[in-house]
């Protein structure tokens, strides 16, 4: 038995021994007994006040002083105090360091709770959105950054990426703005002034715009030259050679500064393609379809095979030129005799999407996250032999982003590849009729 224990249990008996010698000399056996618990109750009623007044007070100072069991349970509380308050101030220490490191940033930075509220924010936050501590904090940040897509940003709850909104203080100012979330249900909003990175790709753009347009006029006038002169017999047979390599690099040229203008449209603009022109894919497939096969000549096995009469909200043209372009790369990069599959064809949970297979070259993995980038090439040897600008699946890429879609690539080098744009059900459409059965396989 413990010492603390064992020193109550002695007092109890002392007390009650003495209530029992008392009573032997005076009688009152009862009065004395009484006499003895109220004392052993009177003792611990008074150390539990002075509990509770040491821990009213703030427990600032040192615990009462006691023995027995009363001692320990001081001594055991102040240790647990002292635990507490070294815990206390090493979390009080991380935060004040982490509040130092992010208030250090060159970056904004806000804390938001589980609904986006905000709980806290450094300088830079404060400079760039002209935040006020006993104003804006618990506001909503939808109260400050009132723009439609970075409503959209919060509702979707996909934060990989950041989204480009205008300053609420400036609007000729550009902001990049990313939740991370982190904790319980807790969010770090990181902002970061763009506008100069904006500004310098609207003057990229309107270069790579200005110098296509530009190229455009001397183009043409050397290519209508050039056909004239192919076409005069006045000149010799070792003429013709050199004319048709000449027409060749000039239709190349402008292969790519149709590219470069194209592109150029599709990064200037900003929104999402239109959802109330309604584009007939099935129809447009096989605009599409007989093109290629005019201008492949019978060198590969081309087929169309449509699973579904289903359309997509968005623009003609553009949807046009991503198709097409998927199409004409895997022409190119198929050897004669092979086989390209072009599919539309609706996926599980509403989803649509339009595949192109082949049996050509293939892409190595390491190369299919930078195909998208422009100018990239696998192969650039090949590429330029086979007349390609490098272009098409940026082209492709920046078409789908402004239909919501996304594109999949998967490759096997030697055995060919399988491109898929996949179109989310809100851009779908039932009006369009599939021709005959379910299916057209066109050879």
């Amino acid at each position: 038995m413990r010492s603390a224990w064992l020193s109550e249990l002695l007092l109890l008996g002392g007390l009650l021994l003495a209530a029992l010698l008392l009573a032997a000399v005076f009688g009152y056996f009862g009065w004395f007994m009484f006499a003895a618990l109220i004392g052993f109750s009177g003792r611990h009623l008074f150390q539990l006040y002075r509990l509770e007044r040491w821990l009213r007070v703030g427990r600032v100072r040192n615990p009462p002083e006691s023995w027995g069991i009363w001692g320990d349970v001081f001594e055991h509380y102040y240790r647990l105090q002292r635990r507490y308050y070294k815990r206390k101030k090493r979390l009080a220490r991380v935060i004040r360091e982490f509040r130092e490191s992010t208030a250090a940033m060159p970056d904004g930075t806000l804390v938001l709770n589980s609904e986006f509220r905000i709980v806290w924010f450094n300088d830079a936050a404060r400079d760039s959105l002209r935040l006020s501590s006993s104003r804006d904090l618990g506001q909503p940040v939808c109260n400050l950054l009132r723009s439609p897509r970075f409503k959209t940003y919060l509702a979707a709850r996909e934060f990989d990426q950041p989204v480009i909104v205008p300053s609420p203080v400036d609007d000729s100012c550009s902001l990049a703005v990313r939740l991370i979330a982190y904790g319980a249900d807790q969010y770090l909003l990181l902002i970061r002034d763009v506008t100069r990175m904006q500004r310098l790709q609207t003057m990229r753009r309107d270069f790579v715009a200005n110098a296509s347009h530009e190229l455009r006029s001397p183009l043409t006038v050397l290519s209508g030259y050039l056909e004239a002169l192919a076409d005069e017999q006045e000149l010799g047979q070792h003429w013709q050679e050199p004319l048709a390599d000449m027409l060749a690099q000039c239709q190349r040229m402008n292969t790519l500064v149709n590219d470069l203008l194209e592109l150029s449209r599709l990064e200037t603009e900003e929104s999402d393609a239109s959802t109330e022109d309604e584009v007939d894919v099935p129809s447009l497939l096989d605009r599409i379809v007989r093109n290629a096969r005019a201008e492949d000549g019978d060198r590969h096995v081309i087929s169309l095979e449509i699973s579904s009469g289903a359309g997509l909200k968005g623009n003609d043209s553009e949807l046009h030129s991503a198709f097409s372009n998927l199409v004409v790369n895997a022409i190119r990069y198929t050897s004669a005799g092979g086989e390209i599959k072009i599919s539309w064809l609706a996926r599980p949970g509403g989803e649509l999407a339009f595949e192109v297979s082949d049996t050509g070259i293939g892409i190595d993995e390491k190369h299919i996250p930078f195909i998208t980038q422009r100018f990239y090439r696998v192969n650039s040897s090949h590429s330029r032999s086979k007349g390609g600008t490098g272009l098409g699946l940026a082209i492709v890429k920046h078409v789908l982003q402004r239909h919501n879609g996304r594109l999949e690539v998967e490759s096997i080098p030697g055995e060919g590849s399988i491109f898929r744009c996949v179109f989310p059900p809100q851009r779908a459409f039932y009006s369009a009729e599939l021709p005959g059965d379910s299916s057209i396989l066109a050879q």
